[in-house]
């Protein structure tokens, strides 16, 4: 199938399960998924954006697109997670987004895994440039999108990928930006950047919100959010430095 290795293997698993229900009620006399191999493994490493290239990029989008991939640089928010903020889910008095649905292909559901929901901490520069965006919305009531379309009068976000093919890669491609990217890119950037400036591992489990980042560190103790603000500032401060050459050292 054209899906990535990962995908692939979770359908191999599930494949196996389903026989293995087959074999106990006696459909069936063997899984013969059993003897099917199928690596987890990614075909390439992921592409991975610069804090100078991420600069760059933003600097050269207009307010829609720049909000956008601030918001995706700075927190490491899933594409079905970005379009699917509504206004009522931002707290700006005390700086957190709480994540608490998702939409793929125009269908509203919920998140990934329960660790998603977790509330997530929004930086001072993120906050403005959506304050900015919400001065330059139609649909500004709690109920409607962040990223509500106009064309569809609010009811529905906009569509990321046309923003992402339409916009964001040609001004990428101006900027000098020559990697292949999606939405998922800045995902993978911002658990890099993370571990370039020494976060904990736990801290930066819960930034990403995954239900687990390694068997082993489920022994640290809960990460308390200004450990999360502070990682995420350090990030931040990365991106939008003067004086960096756009290098970065990842922790091994």
């Amino acid at each position: 199938m054209p899906l990535a290795k990962s995908s692939c293997a979770k359908i191999r698993n599930l494949m196996s399960v389903l026989f293995n229900h087959a074999c106990r009620y006696e459909l069936f006399d063997r899984n013969p998924i059993y003897l099917v191999r199928q690596s987890a493994k990614r075909r390439t490493p992921p592409a991975i954006l610069l804090p100078a290239e991420i600069k760059a990029l933003i600097d050269g989008l207009a307010l829609r697109e720049r909000t956008l991939v601030l918001l995706a640089a700075s927190t490491g928010l899933r594409q079905s997670e970005i379009f699917g903020l509504k206004w009522s889910d931002i707290d700006f008095d005390r700086g957190t987004m709480s994540v608490i649905r998702s939409i793929v292909y125009g269908v509203v559901g919920p998140c990934k895994t329960e660790s998603s929901q977790k509330p997530v901490p929004m930086h001072s520069t993120l906050a403005d440039a959506l304050t900015q965006w919400r001065k330059r919305c139609t649909y500004i009531k709690p109920e409607d999108w962040v990223f509500a379309s106009k064309r569809y009068r609010g009811r529905r976000p906009y569509w990321g990928q046309t923003i992402l093919r339409k916009y964001i890669r040609p001004a990428a491609q101006r900027v000098g930006i020559q990697k292949r990217f999606g939405w998922h890119t800045f995902r993978h950037t911002y658990s890099t950047l993370l571990r370039s400036v020494g976060t904990e591992f736990k801290v930066m489990q819960e930034l990403l919100r995954h239900s687990s980042f390694r068997s082993t560190l489920d022994v640290y103790t809960q990460a308390v959010t200004p450990a999360k603000h502070a990682a995420q500032a350090a990030v931040m401060s990365l991106v939008f430095s003067s004086d960096k050459d756009g290098e970065v050292l990842v922790a091994g």
